[in-house]
């Protein structure tokens, strides 16, 4: 099989690195990115016949481009079709039917969905909602009441963070495997009804709307709330604001703090994935 043409198409600083690492491996170009942006080797795609095209998380805005934040044109699918080869495999993360819709006789591979890169992705997360926790917070998160909604991947991520900083840490979890791994952890397990309100803290990691407006009035304006879950998140934003409630909804953390490390995370997934599917030239 000849060595793999890939198309790194949008995004953002981690794209970038995703584009850097791929480079050293298979034969990368880019497209939708400022030209002083990409690093040396990397070169802007001008020719077609790319057999995978990795796109961003999320990788279409609401008005159908692509995302390319680091871009000061507009990328289109229409932009990125005639560079591929027939059937070209195309990857992004969080896929819906309006990506489907823009790549028809593709198929496509939602990279975000990979157990690896779940993991992975847990610790920069983790560590970029405690940066800005130490940023918004008037004191120190020793001591401090901290309380996790959640005890997946990023939960048990931020909870073993926040143990290190001395917080006096909780977690609401659903089911008695989310309390034995609480437990594990050495962290006391709560339900939502059980939560209470007397928290410095909340970080919610549960895409449901748990924070509602009724329940936001039994929290001081003092508690921080920061929400790292997906779309639709687990907080009434509007009402935390209209409460005097500062809320913070962190999404795409891993971009935004440690674009390399999760650009370098996304390029070894999508080695995975190529291998997994007979690119073994990657």
């Amino acid at each position: 099989m000849d060595k793999m043409k890939i198309l790194i198409a949008g995004g953002d600083l981690r794209q970038i690195s995703c584009a850097e690492a791929l480079s050293r491996r298979a034969a990368a170009a880019a497209v939708g990115f400022d030209p002083e942006l990409l690093p040396e080797g990397l070169v802007p795609a001008d020719q077609g016949g790319f057999n995978c095209a990795v796109l961003p998380v999320p990788p279409l805005t609401d008005k159908g481009s692509i995302t390319s934040p680091c871009f000061k044109g507009i990328l289109t699918p229409e932009d990125i079709r005639p560079l591929l080869a027939p059937g070209a495999l195309i990857l992004a993360g969080r896929i819906g039917e309006d990506l489907s819709r823009a790549f028809p006789g593709h198929r496509l591979i939602d990279y975000m969905q990979r157990e690896e890169l779940s993991l992975n992705n847990a610790v920069p997360t983790a560590e970029g909602a405690v940066a800005i926790a130490l940023e918004e917070l008037p004191v120190t998160l020793s001591g401090a009441k901290v309380l996790i909604v959640g005890m997946g991947r990023i939960g048990t991520a931020l909870a073993e963070i926040l143990k290190g900083f001395g917080a006096d840490v909780s977690v609401v979890v659903r089911n008695p495997r989310g309390a034995a791994r609480a437990r594990i952890h050495g962290i006391k397990p709560l339900t939502a009804g059980t939560m209470g309100t007397d928290w410095t803290v909340v970080f919610n990691t549960v895409p449901d709307m748990i924070f509602d407006r009724e329940v936001l009035r039994g929290f001081s304006t003092e508690t921080l709330f920061i929400d790292l879950a997906s779309k639709p998140g687990g907080i009434d934003f509007q009402s935390a604001s209209e409460l005097g409630i500062t809320a913070i909804w962190a999404l795409g953390l891993p971009g935004r703090t440690a674009p390399v490390t999760a650009g370098q995370m996304i390029a070894e997934t999508v080695e995975l994935i190529l291998s997994e599917e007979g690119g073994q030239n990657v």
